[in-house]
C-alpha cells in the first residue's frame, strides 16, 4: 500500500484500504490474481500493477474480466515495468480492461494490444427530461432482500455496489422494473457534486427513464451524470467530450456501454 502512496501522492491511505478491502470480499475465478502483480527486489516491492478480477455473465455465462488498474513502477527499475503487464496479459481467454488511461499513455496502450470499446463520455442533465408516463423510482440499499414487488437478476448487484457508496435504484413501469447504479464524485476541482452511470442494461434504458432518474438524484445532490458515449446521445440534454473518459479493452468480450460494475469507479469510490 505504500508504494500505491507513493506512486499516486493524491489518494491517501484510506482510498487504497477501502477499495483493496471491498476486492478481498470477492469471488475470483481460477487462474486470475485477486488484487494483481508486484515486482519485488530481495522482498522489497519495487512495483505494482493492480488487477481487479471477477466475473460477469455475458449471454448467460459467466465470464472472467479484470481491470487493469494502478501501475507503479519506482524510477530505478522503470525498465523492468513491462514484465508487470506482459505476465498479467497472458491469459488469452480473459477480457482485460482499462477505464482511467491517461491520453498520454493511450499510444502505449494500443502498442499493449488494447483497442478502444468508449470514446468518451456525455455530461448529461437528466432532470431537463419530460416525464414518460408512471414511474416509480426506487433504492436498494445494501442489506435489502428482494421481494416478490421487486425481484430482478440483477438484485445482489445492486446491493453489493451499495454497500461499496454506489447509488443503486429502479425503475417501476408498467412496462416492469430497469436497474441502474450511479457512483457519486466531484469534479472540477471538487467543487460540484455529480454521477457517473456505472451499470444499466442498456443505455437507452437510462434515456428512456432520464426524466424520473435525472430528478430522483437532483434531490440527492446532483444535477447531472457523466455517462460513457462514442458521441452525443440522442434524447439527452448535455454535451459530449472525447478528451477524457476513453476506455480500452483486450479480449474476447469487448465490454458493453453502461457497464462499469467492479470495476474501480465502484470498488475504491471518489
Amino acid at each position: 500500500m505504500a508504494l500505491l502512496m507513493r506512486g499516486f501522492p493524491m489518494r491517501d491511505r484510506a482510498y487504497w484500504a477501502r477499495g483493496l478491502g471491498r476486492q478481498s470480499a470477492r469471488i475470483v475465478p481460477e487462474g486470475v490474481p485477486r488484487y494483481g502483480y508486484m515486482l519485488d527486489r530481495g522482498g522489497e516491492a519495487v512495483g505494482v500493477l493492480l488487477v481487479l478480477s471477477g466475473s460477469v455473465e455475458i449471454d448467460g455465462r459467466a465470464e472472467t474480466r479484470c481491470n487493469l488498474s494502478s501501475w507503479y513502477v519506482e524510477p530505478a527499475f522503470r525498465s523492468f515495468a513491462p514484465m508487470l503487464v506482459s505476465v498479467a496479459l497472458k491469459n488469452k481467454e480473459v477480457t482485460f480492461m482499462n477505464v482511467t488511461p491517461a491520453k498520454h499513455t493511450w499510444p502505449v496502450v494500443e502498442a499493449q494490444g488494447f483497442a478502444p470499446f468508449c470514446q468518451g463520455q456525455f455530461t448529461a442533465f437528466p432532470f431537463l427530461n419530460r416525464r414518460r408516463g408512471a414511474v416509480r423510482v426506487s433504492r436498494v440499499d445494501a442489506g435489502q432482500t428482494p421481494t416478490p414487488s421487486l425481484a430482478l437478476p440483477e438484485h445482489d448487484l445492486l446491493r453489493a455496489h451499495a454497500g461499496y457508496g454506489c447509488i443503486s435504484l429502479v425503475c417501476s413501469s408498467p412496462d416492469g422494473d430497469v436497474p441502474f447504479i450511479f457512483r457519486p464524485f466531484k469534479r472540477w476541482k471538487d467543487r460540484l457534486p455529480c454521477m457517473r452511470l456505472i451499470y444499466c442494461r442498456d443505455v437507452a434504458d437510462f434515456v428512456r427513464f432520464a426524466g424520473p432518474l435525472g430528478r430522483y438524484l437532483l434531490m440527492h445532490g446532483s444535477p447531472w451524470v457523466i455517462v460513457d458515449s462514442d458521441g452525443p446521445i440522442d434524447g439527452l440534454v448535455g454535451f459530449y467530450q472525447t478528451e477524457s473518459g476513453r476506455k480500452y479493452f483486450r479480449g474476447p468480450n469487448k465490454p458493453r456501454l453502461g457497464d462499469l460494475a467492479y470495476t474501480e469507479f465502484a470498488l475504491f469510490g471518489p
